[in-house]
Order: structure tokens, then sequence, then C-alpha cells
């Protein structure tokens, strides 16, 4: 969907082609060049020192190299209803609709206006939409933190209609509530401008974040809950002459999958699903690893591992087709310090995890990138598929070019349906990562 020129995306596509693939004994034959490139926007990034914006992803690149932006996310309430409001830990309607951009915040390179009714970042995806017509957005609901109540929303037939209305109602005809006094929102107020639903539960009938309710018959209720969803989607689609997508985000644990997903009626609802493709090892721990390898390292102290392709097989093995199968991929690292001098720190136990410019431990590929030139030497792993960074002292895990380099390789050879990465504010200022994924799946 890019805005390049034909000898722009040659180019590109010869240059992918001249990276080299990790071995794997199941790598199949070169499948459909139409691939999902799929990106999540969190929309707390507007409001925090980073200062992300839409029109970010206009000045990096990024837009024109994606098929989907994911905004993230809205939250289920105690009564299974989606919501607006601006509480810490709750809503941010503020960011989402209520705030004012300037001129020279603004996609379309105008400021809001006293008066209208939508302005946020629902207001900015709009004009991206504008500038970029086959982007298709989407909601993002639930997320690590707002999973809590969505076995209660998925528990009855009731329920489920409810739970499901309210989402469209609010963000597919664009109702949107006023909140605190403020003039934005109303009827139709963000009509038009997402295309659909993603639905991330994390995770039906395993625990996920303390306090989210679990009950074992989540695995059947997320597949109720899913074609709920579609029912109500198609019926307003009817309406509207329009396709509205469905897709979710699901688990890389094997365990998780067996346990959560009823598979094969799963993906018969879904217009794909995204699979988590990193935080497969992370700050939770002490022992260095990778957070995102494709195939389990020479060794690795964890078995059994895992890795991108044992959650790949997870699915593709209960029935899964390989075309809606979408691999996730980081945009960020995880770090330890006091890492001991052997294996060049991989596999060692450090002293403690390291500081980052957000949470302990966790790092944008932005600042990663710049070690190189502050005495860190990356390390790679060709035959898994990872690479990390070292000074003798401390340890980043972390995708680089190269690596996703390797990953659109896995995603074609395997023919797979494309990739997904968290998040896209994570990426430099010159969308390098996001621009791999696209040169590496044009052809």
């Amino acid at each position: 969907m890019g805005r390049r020129t034909a000898l722009a995306v040659v180019g590109a596509c010869a240059l992918a082609g001249s990276v080299l693939l990790p071995t794997a004994a199941n790598a199949g034959a070169h499948g459909d060049t139409r691939y999902q490139k799929v990106g999540y926007f969190t929309n707390w990034t507007t409001g925090d020192p980073r200062n992300f914006l839409v029109k970010n992803l206009v000045t990096n690149g990024q837009a024109s190299h994606m098929t989907v932006l994911n905004y993230a996310f809205a939250n289920v309430n105690a009564d299974g209803r989606c919501f607006e409001n601006n509480e810490a830990g709750g809503g941010d309607s503020l960011d989402d609709y209520q705030r004012t951009f300037t001129a020279a915040q603004s996609v379309n390179g105008r400021a809001d206006k006293p008066g209208q009714s939508l302005a946020g970042n629902f207001n900015q995806l709009k004009q991206l939409k504008q500038k970029y017509p086959d982007l298709r957005t989407q909601i993002s609901i639930g997320g690590w933190t707002f999973s809590k109540y969505f076995s209660d929303a998925a528990l009855t037939g009731k329920s489920r209609r409810a739970f499901v209305a309210s989402c469209v109602d609010m963000f597919i005809k664009g109702n949107l509530p006023k909140v605190d006094g403020d003039p934005h929102g109303g009827k139709g107020a963000a009509a038009g401008v997402f295309d659909g639903i993603d639905i991330d539960w994390e995770w039906p009938a395993s625990p996920g974040n303390d306090g989210n309710v679990v009950r074992d018959v989540d695995k059947q209720n997320f597949t109720l809950m899913l074609a709920e969803f579609r029912r109500q989607l198609d019926e307003y689609g009817e309406r509207t002459h329009k396709h509205y997508s469905l897709t979710a985000f699901l688990s890389a644990d094997p365990d998780q999958v067996e346990k959560g997903y009823e598979v094969p009626k799963v993906f018969r609802l879904l217009d794909f699903a995204t699979v988590q493709g990193y935080d497969l090892h992370g700050n939770w721990e002490l022992v260095t690893n990778h957070q995102s390898a494709l195939f389990a390292p020479a060794g690795e102290p964890a078995q059994p591992d895992f890795t991108v392709d044992r959650a790949v097989k997870a699915f593709l093995s209960r029935g899964a087709p390989r075309s809606k199968v979408v691999v996730g991929v980081p945009f960020y690292g995880y770090g330890w310090t006091g890492v001991p001098n052997l294996n060049h720190g991989l596999f060692q136990t450090a002293a403690d995890t390291l500081p980052g410019s957000g949470d302990n431990g966790y790092e944008d590929y932005r600042n990663l990138a710049k070690l190189p030139s502050q005495g860190f030497v990356v390390y790679r792993d060709e035959q898994a598929g990872f690479s990390w960074l070292y000074n003798g002292t401390d340890f980043w895990t972390f995708d680089d070019p190269v690596v996703l380099g390797w990953k659109t390789r896995y995603i074609k050879q395997n023919r797979l349906g494309g990739a997904m990465v968290w998040s896209l504010d994570a990426d430099d200022e010159h969308g390098t990562l996001m621009r791999t994924l696209d040169v590496g799946l044009c052809g």
C-alpha cells in the first residue's frame, strides 16, 4: 500500500532477498506476496514525555508501510461494557477525542477549532486515513491492563450481546459520550474513524494481570464472543455497505493455546489473528535470554523454550489457516546489568535489570540502536534468529533490521499472513523497523 515508485520497490525487494534466513527443517515454499503489516499505536504516548503523535506516522514514514493500524486500548468496565472516561488506569477520553492539537501537531496541518465534536487522536486518525485511504484502522480492546472483565462480558448470551453492542455503538457507529463537561463527543462524532475491532484478551481461561477474572469456560465463551462481534459487525455492515474487520491478539504459550482457544472456530470468525512473538523471556527473570527468537538456541537453559516457531506451530497444528496467522515482532528490548562476561553475556545470571526510559529493564529500539556507538557489541545467533547487545556487563535482547529480515523470510517461506509490531512509538525517527518489515514482505 506504500506510496513508493516501482523502481524503489524493485530495489527494496532485491535488497530483502539478500538477507539470510536462519535454518529450519520445516521451511516451506514461498507463498502469496500480499501480507498484513500491522502496527499498534498506543494512546498514552501523546501525553507522556515521548510526545509521539499520529502525525509522526507520516513524518517517519511508518504510515506508508502499514496495512492496518490498531489503536490501543479501549477498556471493559465491571458491567461488561466498552466505555470512555478520563481516569488514570481506566479510560483516556482526553487523548482519544478531547485533546486539541495545533497546526504543527496535526496530520493535515490545520489546528483543531473550538466547537468541533471530534478532536484528539481519533480525529488525527481520521485525517491519517484521508491521506492514506488504503490504511485500515481498528480499535483494540483489552491489553494486559484492561483484560480484567472480559470473562464477565463474555459469560452469557445476554452479556455478550450487551458488551458487543456497546463497543460497536461507541467505536464503529462513533457515538462517544461527553465526559466531565467537555464538549467533545456526541452522536456519530467518531463515525468512520475505525474500520474494525481487535480483541486483545490476555488471557481466556488463563491468568494474566493480577486481579483478572478467569473461568474455565472462557475458552468456549471467547469463541461465542467473537461470533457475536462478527454477527453485529456484519449486521451493521449491511446497512453501511462495508466490511468491518475482526481480529484478535493470541498467546504464544502452547499451553494457553490449548486451554484458551477453540482454534478452528476462532479463525473462521476472524479476518486474521496476531500471535505474540515476543516477551518469551524478559525483565521478570534474572537469567539473560532472548525475548523473541525464531527457533530454540543451542544451550538454552529454559526447556521447553518459548519461540516464535513453537507458537506458530501451536496454532497451525490445531487447524489455523496459515494465511490468517500474523507474527508479532517487538520494537523494544529487555535488559540486565551485572552480567558475567561469559558466552558474550547470553544465558548468564544477572545482578539486576537495567534502567530503561520507561519501565525498568525495558527500552525502545530507537534508544537501543544508539548503543553500538557507546561500547556495546551486537551479537547474533543466525540459526535461532535473534540478536543481543553486550558491553561486558550490560545486556539487551532486541530485534534489529537484520533480525526482522530473518523473520520476514520465515513468514514468507511458511506462507503466513504477515507481521504485527508492538509498538510504533518505539521505532526510530526514520521508521527503520517498519520500513524493514515492508521491504521484507514486498515480494
